[in-house]
């Protein structure tokens, strides 16, 4: 029996493997007036990536490997193109049974406010499942006029080179600017990486930078978040308007928690003694495997974790928060918002964006915009 290809019946789902713009011209987005945000010094690294190779080998394998994946990178410019192309260069890619291509090697466009207020999802650069070293694609706008775009990078895949293609004789000129802010920086699990949302913009920290308009790092690493002192001494000499600690998830136990948590606030504070810092207990609170434990070791975590903030508040800090995390996805849907018990959705996500986002709205609403 031949293959079943369903684009031969639904072409709603059919992926081009091919580019049609004869007059295309492609430019390399590390140079202007492109502007690429997330990602570690980019305009001179041969590849795309979220901290320096040393540094990340310094503090495990996994760091190293994860370092590469690009997510939380994203570009912004602007344009009259009636279309949008990208093609991108891929030492590898990514394949999940429980996570969209889409998401774990796909990029997506959205069309932002001139001002940077709002932003919006147009499409996404659906990625062909049998690909091994890149793709191309093609979006149309069908919109006249000039606007404001941002891409996000792939959450699960390393990238070596990526191209924007316009139309021949399109206006191209920078993009939608961020609030005059440093980047918020975010620590932690594959959560906190981006798994497993359908697009990379539905990852939660592109989420709340849309919603806030602030720039972000995401330094999620999938099981290898665990605090290392090399770790915690990079971050704590990054620029930064605020800190989302959400590493529960890759303690290896209550303890080795209970032996790092504190002592990365206390880090942390000592280089930014105004930001906002928020800690996070983990979400998947009942999901029990032998790596993380049920609900017993999330109880145990959570006291650590919440010591950690009651220790912080005695000591007269007034700008540290605490999410519980058995209290994200809750709601009518509650039970809809993992695609395996532990790892967000879409829906998931945006849960976790409407929380964490809540408390950074009203940490930075009187920062200078």
């Amino acid at each position: 029996m031949a293959d079943f290809n369903i684009a031969d019946i639904d072409k709603n789902l059919e992926i081009a493997t091919k580019v049609n713009a004869p007059d295309l011209e492609l430019h390399d987005v590390r140079k202007p007036p492109f502007q690429i945000y997330g990602l570690y010094n980019p305009l001179t690294e041969p590849d795309f990536k979220r901290m320096p190779t040393e540094v990340a080998a310094n503090v495990s394998e996994g760091v190293r490997k994860l370092s590469l994946h690009t997510a939380g990178g994203r570009v912004r410019f602007s344009t009259d193109s009636p279309y949008i192309v990208i093609k991108v260069v891929m030492p590898k890619v990514t394949h999940f049974s429980h996570m969209p291509l889409t998401g774990s090697s796909g990029f997506d466009l959205y069309i932002d406010a001139p001002d940077g207020s709002a932003s919006a999802f147009h499409r996404t650069f659906v990625p062909p499942y049998n690909m091994t070293d890149g793709y191309e694609s093609k979006v149309m706008i069908n919109r006249p006029g000039k606007r404001c775009f941002t891409i996000h990078f792939p959450l699960y895949n390393p990238v070596t080179a990526l191209y924007v293609g316009v139309a021949k004789g399109s206006v191209l000129e920078e993009g939608a600017p961020y609030r005059d802010l440093a980047p918020i920086v975010y620590y932690g699990s594959s959560i906190t990486q981006g798994g497993c949302a359908s697009h990379p913009g539905n990852c939660y920290q592109n989420m709340i930078s849309r919603a806030l308009g602030v720039d972000h790092i995401n330094l999620g690493f999938s099981g290898s978040g665990l605090a290392e002192d090399v770790m915690v001494n990079y971050m704590t000499g990054l620029s930064m308007s605020a800190f989302v600690s959400d590493y529960d998830h890759n303690a290896l136990t209550a303890e080795h928690l209970q032996n790092t948590h504190f002592k990365m606030y206390q880090a942390i504070r000592e280089k930014h003694p105004h930001i906002p810092y928020i800690m996070i207990s983990r979400s998947d609170f009942y999901y029990d495997n032998i790596y993380i434990g049920g609900a017993e070791s999330s109880i145990r975590r959570r006291e650590v974790i919440w010591d950690s903030y009651r220790r912080a508040v005695a000591q007269g800090d007034q700008n540290v928060y605490f999410i519980d995390g058995e209290r994200i996805h809750t709601g009518t849907y509650g039970d809809c918002c993992t695609v395996d018990g532990g790892h967000p959705n879409d829906l998931g996500f945006q849960l976790f964006a409407e929380q964490i986002g809540d408390v950074l709205r009203r940490c930075l609403r009187e920062e200078k915009m």
